[in-house]
């Protein structure tokens, strides 16, 4: 299984304004359907902890995912999103080592 996820855990008091700019910049690289992409995305609120937010983003292969971070647009999107937060993100690099589905 060559599948890779990074999670990114983040802080914002504008939870809004980042879907939006989530959305955007998913509309755009659907509509270039050139080089590398995430696979799937979830972003989830952290019902403990107010204001805390993790987006789980998917990639076919770990190259795949060091392919997209290079990506101009990318970095672009990782700024703006950065002008959003409150305070740094921590990011985790994982390796899929298994996969369930539950219909």
């Amino acid at each position: 299984m060559a599948g890779f996820i990074q999670i990114i855990e983040y802080r914002t008091s504008k939870p809004e304004e980042i879907a939006a700019l989530m959305e955007d910049f998913r509309a755009k690289r659907e509509a270039e359907a050139g080089g590398p992409s995430p696979v799937r995305g979830v972003t989830g609120a952290d019902r403990d902890e107010s204001g805390r937010y993790f987006s789980i983003i998917e990639f076919a292969s770990y190259e795949e995912a060091m392919e997209n971070s290079n990506r101009p647009d990318t970095s672009e999107f990782a700024e703006k999103m950065m002008e959003l937060c409150d305070g740094p993100t921590t990011y985790y690099n994982l390796d899929q080592v298994a996969l369930q589905e539950y219909r």
